[in-house]
């Protein structure tokens, strides 16, 4: 009986070893993560004021369908409660754009969300065909 028990131990130990993917692929997939000083809702999407690495303010736009497919092409995240500052994150596969993922404060009085006014013109924000994110860093 110890005999059965010491080779199902040294079985489970040695298992994962082979369990193991030895692909040599390598992940093309990279992200690129920013600090977002201000996200304004709207009807079209959400425009987002980031930080460039060079200090200067970006501004990108992120249309409402993007966020609704179950596989889409943007996730709102709520960050947990505390002092933590909203980023984006900008995922790339192979050189192309794939998803981002806006980390967000929960609570919408926080001083990173902002109000636009009515009747402001936000196309230049949004891209025509919608596929597009045009993201300078």
């Amino acid at each position: 009986m110890k005999r059965v028990i010491f080779a199902l131990v040294v079985l489970a130990a040695v298992s994962p070893i082979f369990a193991q993917n030895n692909s040599n692929e390598s992940s093309n997939m990279y992200y690129i993560n920013v600090r977002v000083e201000r996200i304004y809702p709207s009807s079209e999407g959400y425009i987002v004021q980031y930080q460039k690495s060079n200090t200067q303010l970006g501004i990108v736009g992120i249309p409402l369908e993007w966020f609704n497919d179950a596989a889409g092409r943007a996730e709102l995240l709520q960050l947990p409660a505390g002092a933590n500052w909203p980023t984006m994150s900008i995922f790339y596969v192979e050189g192309e754009f794939s998803h981002v993922r806006l980390y967000v404060h929960r609570v919408k009085s926080h001083r990173t969300w902002g109000a636009i006014p009515q009747g402001a013109d936000l196309s230049r924000y949004f891209s025509e065909d919608r596929d597009t994110f045009n993201f300078q860093y």
